[in-house]
Formats: structure tokens, C-alpha cells, sequence
């Protein structure tokens, strides 16, 4: 995995946009809500399971997100800490955990 991969991943999902927050930091939303950090640092930051956050967590390189980790995020420090069909299922894992969080208008909006 890397950036131009990832950033692939997350705009093929639907309504997803890319922005800039922190000054660095590309997050890509839906309905501007994040679901995946990322930047040149070569890493990536998403929400999981809690059974995922304790399995992930355990990992090497893998750490709870700092102020995030109450809410079940993870920072994968590096792009090759999980292999690419990893990356497939915990990122579309963090997408669909956002997406059921939002208003169910919006959800049927977004197909």
C-alpha cells in the first residue's frame, strides 16, 4: 500500500471527498465526516471493531490513535504494517462504520 493506492481506495467508496485538516493531514469523509487520516508520513489512521482495536493494537506497529482511541481508532504507523487485502477490509470497515452513524436520509442519499 501506499498513498496514491489508499487514496484510490477511499474515493472509490460512495461520496467520499478528500480534504486537508491540521495543516498536513489528508482525510478522507463521507458527508464530511472522516473515516481514514493520512499524509506523507506513510501511514494511515482508521476506525475499527472494538474486537479490531484489541487484535490490531497487539500488532507491531500498529498503536490506538492518540485522543481518538476512546472511539476505537487506530494509527498504522506504516503502509506495510498490514498486507493489501488488510488495508481493503479495515478501510471499508471504517467507511461503513461512519456511514451507519449518519442521519438515514443521508445514507439513503449516498445509494
Amino acid at each position: 500500500m501506499n498513498l496514491d493506492k489508499l487514496r484510490e481506495l477511499c474515493m472509490s467508496m460512495p461520496g467520499a471527498t478528500e480534504g486537508i485538516k491540521w495543516e498536513d493531514h489528508i482525510c478522507f469523509m463521507v458527508a464530511e465526516k472522516m473515516f481514514c487520516i493520512t499524509g506523507e508520513f506513510g501511514g494511515a489512521s482508521i476506525k475499527v471493531t472494538p474486537e479490531d482495536f484489541e487484535a490490531l493494537t497487539e500488532r507491531d506497529g500498529i498503536i490506538p490513535q492518540p485522543y481518538m482511541a476512546r472511539n476505537m481508532w487506530v494509527n498504522i504507523r506504516e503502509f506495510n504494517k498490514l498486507k493489501p487485502k488488510e488495508w481493503e477490509q479495515y478501510v471499508r470497515q471504517s467507511y461503513e462504520l461512519i456511514r451507519s452513524k449518519l442521519p438515514k436520509k443521508v445514507q439513503k442519499d449516498l445509494g
